[in-house]
């Protein structure tokens, strides 16, 4: 994110005869909505109370995202468009939808850290209109990662889920980044406005309910959602690599195979409704919850480990920035959000 200044008090936030009012928690609703999206909001007050109010709501900011970005990966795949071109669709929604001012700021940190100046000297390359080789390359890189994982988790059948993970976690590193303790690199600017307004409390019970939502959907979707994408048939296409469906032993291969994880018989005998049959060396299977029982507690698991793997990393870049820079800054909190929501797809990918 660009280091600019929160929008001014535009609202009615002044008494006729006395000082400013007191932010509110839906002046924090609005500073975080108005900062981490595009979609257009009333300014309220802006202090450093509502500052750390935006920051534990951010992520409610990125499930919304998130399931804008996921509707859209859905209905590409629905409309049997390719992985890889539903999963630029998806991430470039994402773009679209934050002004990719988190992409900017990611660059611009990339550009200030890999000057090896000072850190006076690295705050001003940050906030030129420019990019330089160091910004490129990392937005590239972080791009593809992000597109590839999110390709890979599509064609598997839990892309959606995957995605809405990232959102949050990206999210939910803006909570953390900015908890007690976390110094501002400049006086102005939105890292002045959040910088250290997050208690811990609060930031440890909105990652508990960020990861108890992102682990109801995720199990909703894998267990629901295959039937939107069944053949005018009715069927999902699976390759095999046996003669026959009946042969025992054998594991599907195709786009929902990490997900079935189980052998032939033991499929048949527990989720299909009805036989499956085998034409032309395809395995066609008829409707029904093609995710087994015992692989949706593994897809789950996979998104809220890959969840904390973001958040892991994004503390690492995190510690970095503040070694460097002497604080965070709104490039520091873009960056953040890109470098967790990149780790999140790229260990979930890995883990299912």
């Amino acid at each position: 994110m660009p280091e600019t200044p929160p929008p001014e008090n535009t609202g009615n936030t002044e008494e006729p005869d006395g000082p400013p009012r007191p932010s509110t928690v839906a002046d924090g609703f609005r500073l975080a909505v108005g900062t981490l999206s595009v979609f257009p909001v009333r300014p309220g007050v802006v202090d450093r109370r509502a500052g750390g109010r935006a920051m534990v709501l951010a992520p409610l900011v990125g499930a919304v995202l998130g399931g804008v970005a996921a509707a859209v990966l859905t209905a590409a795949l629905w409309l049997e468009v390719s992985p890889l071109l539903s999963s630029v669709l998806a991430v470039g929604t994402l773009a679209l939808l934050t002004r990719a001012l988190h992409l900017d700021g990611l660059a611009d940190l990339a550009d200030g850290l890999g000057s090896g100046r000072p850190a006076e000297r690295a705050l001003d390359i940050m906030k030129r209109s420019d990019i330089g080789p160091f910004g490129v390359v990392t937005l590239l890189l972080t791009l593809l990662a992000q597109v590839a994982a999110l390709t890979e988790a599509a064609s598997a059948g839990y892309g959606p889920p995957a995605l809405a993970a990232a959102c949050v976690a990206g999210r939910l590193a803006l909570t953390w980044a900015c908890r007690e303790g976390v110094p501002t690199a400049r006086p102005g600017g939105l890292g002045a406005t959040v910088a250290g307004t997050v208690r811990r409390g609060p930031a440890l019970a909105v990652t508990a309910l960020s990861l108890a939502g992102v682990a109801a959907v995720t199990f909703v979707f894998c267990l629901f959602a295959p039937g939107l994408f069944s053949s005018s048939a009715g069927a999902f296409e699976h390759l095999s690599t046996a003669s026959s469906p009946a042969e025992p032993g054998v594991f599907y291969e195709g786009s929902y195979a990490p997900l079935l994880g189980v052998e032939m018989s033991e499929t048949y005998g527990g989720m299909l409704e009805a036989p499956p049959t085998f034409t032309e060396g395809v395995l066609r299977l008829p409707p029904g919850p093609f995710i087994s029982f015992p692989a949706l507690p593994a897809v789950v698991a996979a998104c809220l480990l890959a969840m904390v793997a973001g958040l892991v990393a994004a503390s690492a870049l995190r510690r970095r920035a503040v070694r460097r820079l002497g604080g965070i800054t709104g490039d520091v909190l873009g960056a953040l959000v890109e470098t967790a929501a990149a780790a999140t797809l790229v260990v979930c990918v890995i883990l299912v």
